[in-house]
């Protein structure tokens, strides 16, 4: 089945997994799906995870698309992925989440609506005993309209979806942003640009993962937040550089640094320091 045909396509990026995938794959295998869609698996593993991969696709009734990609970043990974399909919805989700079986129906139902450009859902504890980060739990419907400020955390890459033509509109994510690079928040900037183009946004809780973190709370949570303290500062300060959201943004992070502690605001701000230099040395997306 070609690519072309799908209505959906999910992107799943992933590195060096290959002892934890087996949870994933069976939640792959029980999505109930509507309509033809196809699975785009990005690999940047040194382990045995291509393997695994290989295998699972070979036994899978759906297109699979397999992409190696060594270089770091998951901005840069995503951008492998969706752009290696003509699928006109593209959902994305990680490689520790499990989609609900409804998942891809849930998804397309919220594109529906022809001005939505980008779209995000539940994300559930699928261990009760993992500490309570990396979730959102919104119980109601969420609208971002264009020109819109959007806050990191509510629309996050384990359940994020994009129309293909919102992704060209934007010239997809930024290289130099995700897992992988010093500043995380590769979801939120791409969406973000997708509201300064004229797109909407919708948080909808209809669409559910589940977010097999495995992190309990200790050190390990703390270097978490620490790192989402950074890709937060990052994102502020390009939003204030570049963005028509600019003094939305300036407002939010003054408020927020009279209210939040002082490791936090000195660690959003070494980072918005570094992102500063670091854009003169490359060339950000900023394509709106």
């Amino acid at each position: 089945m070609e690519s072309a045909v799908s209505k959906i396509a999910l992107v799943v990026c992933t590195r060096n997994r290959g002892q934890r995938l087996d949870p994933f794959f069976e939640a792959i295998k029980r999505l109930d799906c509507n309509f033809p869609w196809e699975l785009i698996l990005v690999d940047a593993s040194t382990d045995d995870t291509g393997k695994r991969l290989k295998a699972f696709a070979a036994t899978f009734n759906h297109p699979v698309t397999i992409i190696t990609e060594m270089r770091s970043g998951l901005g840069l990974a995503r951008n492998c992925g969706w752009r290696a399909t003509q699928a006109p919805i593209i959902a994305f989700t990680d490689d520790d989440c499990y989609p609900d079986s409804n998942f891809l129906n849930d998804v397309a139902a919220i594109f529906d609506d022809p001005t939505v450009g980008f779209a995000g859902g539940r994300i559930l504890l699928h261990d009760p005993t993992d500490a309570p980060i990396t979730i959102y739990e919104h119980p109601t419907v969420q609208i971002y309209n264009a020109r819109d400020f959007i806050f990191g955390g509510v629309i996050s890459g384990a359940s994020m979806a994009f129309r293909r033509k919102t992704l060209m509109d934007i010239d997809g994510f930024d290289d130099h942003l995700g897992a992988g690079t010093p500043f995380g928040c590769e979801d939120v900037d791409a969406e973000l640009r997708a509201l300064a183009a004229g797109w909407k946004g919708k948080y909808d809780p209809r669409s559910v993962v589940y977010h097999h973190h495995g992190r309990k709370p200790g050190r390990e949570v703390e270097s978490l937040i620490r790192a989402y303290d950074a890709g937060r500062g990052a994102y502020y300060i390009k939003c204030i550089l570049f963005m028509p959201q600019r003094w939305v943004c300036l407002r939010h992070w003054l408020r927020g640094i009279k209210q939040q502690p002082f490791s936090q605001t000195l660690r959003e701000s070494k980072s918005a320091l570094r992102y500063f230099f670091h854009q003169f040395r490359v060339k950000p997306n900023v394509t709106y």
